[in-house]
């Protein structure tokens, strides 16, 4: 089938730089809403939906390649390629931001610039890493899930959106979970929060901006500052809002964090607050 119907790639803009927007776990490209139209006026934008997640082609979905993010990763690099683009700026929010990192230490010469939207590389404490989960926690809530997708989503979800989220968003994304086929889902899920890849961020050669949120309980800012110490180059900017979804909640703070970085910036590299 075709790569660009499997992915249900959508793209607009007047500009000829293109710009990349991937989604997280339990959502789709349509959480970008907020956020991608402010660059139609400079850039080509870019969205698509990973393979088990939107309008994507289900059927297309392989429980196999899809156990870890390497299989993901994969796809986005034949996506790129297929579409023949120059080198891209690549947005990616939560797991989506890991995957387009791991697709960066493959395969460089796609990307101008990536930029991880409450992005973690571990979700599990450690003795001198704070991920945000403790393993037995995290074990039971994947546990959980295994047992009713419906239920865990219902109970996740509002924990992680944010104080500050619109009550008619919450809905949103609670429809957009339980959207999955429970199945993907829970293998996406363990893939994601299973994952370990802290060793591969001295891998990243692309110039890259790490946003976090200032309170996530998802990928916590110490996080955010463990990835800027170990990502060559990398800015970070944690953004003075709550929840793991500053591109619905906080849309006008994630834009400007994008264009601030987007713009042609000198050779120091800071950490700011917005």
């Amino acid at each position: 089938m075709d790569i660009l119907l499997r992915h249900h790639v959508t793209t607009y803009g007047s500009g000829t730089q293109p710009i990349v927007f991937a989604h997280g776990f339990g959502t789709d490209q349509h959480t970008w809403r907020h956020v991608a139209p402010a660059f139609a006026n400079q850039y080509r934008v870019i969205l698509f939906d990973w393979v088990g997640a939107g309008q994507s082609d289900k059927s297309a979905y392989d429980f196999t390649r899809y156990s870890s993010l390497e299989g993901y990763a994969s796809d986005l690099i034949e996506l790129l390629r297929e579409l023949q683009l120059p080198k891209v700026i690549f947005v990616g929010h939560s797991v989506g931001g890991m995957i387009g990192l791991l697709a960066a230490i493959r395969a460089p010469e796609l990307f101008e610039r990536l930029v991880l939207v409450a992005a973690s590389p571990c979700y599990v404490n450690h003795d001198n890493y704070a991920g945000g989960f403790e393993p037995g926690d995290l074990e039971e809530l994947l546990g959980f899930l295994d047992r009713d997708y419906r239920a865990w989503s219902s109970m996740l979800v509002p924990s992680i959106v944010g104080g500050d989220m619109r009550p008619e968003l919450l809905d949103e994304l609670l429809t957009s979970f339980n959207s999955v086929e429970h199945a993907i889902a829970r293998q996406f899920a363990r893939a994601t929060f299973l994952s370990d890849h802290r060793s591969d961020l001295p891998k990243l050669h692309v110039p890259t901006l790490v946003v976090q949120c200032a309170d996530d309980s998802v990928a916590p800012a110490a996080v955010g500052e463990y990835m800027h110490e170990r990502l060559a180059g990398s800015a970070l900017n944690i953004l003075d809002t709550s929840g793991h979804y500053p591109h619905l909640n906080a849309p006008v703070a994630t834009i400007a964090a994008l264009e601030n970085y987007l713009r042609p910036v000198n050779d120091s590299v800071s950490t700011t607050t917005v």
